[in-house]
């Protein structure tokens, strides 16, 4: 099961490379976006539940309900915060990406506030997702040399490239025992 707000860039990887390892059942997006049609277009059931500032636990509960039952949910350029409601039913179960090496530079802006830091090397994390922002006991990383005259642009597609073979990984060595999920990479 896939969460997506975008472009769906990291699902389509998803979905390129399933195999009997691990199968996307679904995808739920919190806006109508491109990985909505991506997910249909491969035939995957695909959902929006919209966000709703207004209620937030509400619509944790429904993000929830659209879920269903996985043995994991990958957060896959999935832009918004899951609360407690969520994470407390699928704890241990949910994976997110993150465009730096953890626990460096979490947040949305991870590519840009490292080329502004000015490191040599950066990367792509994935880690379980936890009620902090980027702060999930991390699963696996792959490294990335920052290039001279990197741009947040051409440094980013340099992660994203690592980001999809990583994420495809660690989906092909999990293993859902007793409701959480086991990655040994």
């Amino acid at each position: 099961m896939v969460l997506v707000s975008g472009t769906g860039s990291l699902l389509q990887s998803i979905i390129d490379n399933q195999d009997e390892s691990y199968r996307v059942s679904k995808v739920v997006a919190d806006v109508d976006c491109q990985g909505i049609e991506r997910a249909r277009a491969a035939g995957i059931p695909a959902e929006i539940v919209a966000f709703d500032a207004t209620d937030r636990k509400g619509w944790n509960h429904r993000m929830a309900a659209a879920v269903g039952e996985p043995d994991a949910v990958v957060s896959a350029g999935f832009m918004r915060i899951l609360g407690p409601a969520f994470l407390q039913r699928f704890e241990g179960r949910t994976i997110n990406t993150h465009p730096a090496l953890l626990p460096a530079f979490p947040g949305a802006h991870g590519v840009r506030d490292a080329l502004a830091y000015g490191v040599k090397v950066t990367g792509s994390t994935v880690h379980f997702v936890d009620a902090g922002v980027d702060t999930g006991a991390i699963i696996a990383q792959r490294a990335v040399e920052v290039e001279p005259g990197d741009t947040e642009a051409s440094l980013h597609e340099r992660i994203k490239k690592v980001e999809r073979e990583l994420i495809v990984a660690v989906l092909r060595a999990a293993r859902a025992e007793q409701g959480t999920l086991r990655i040994d990479i």
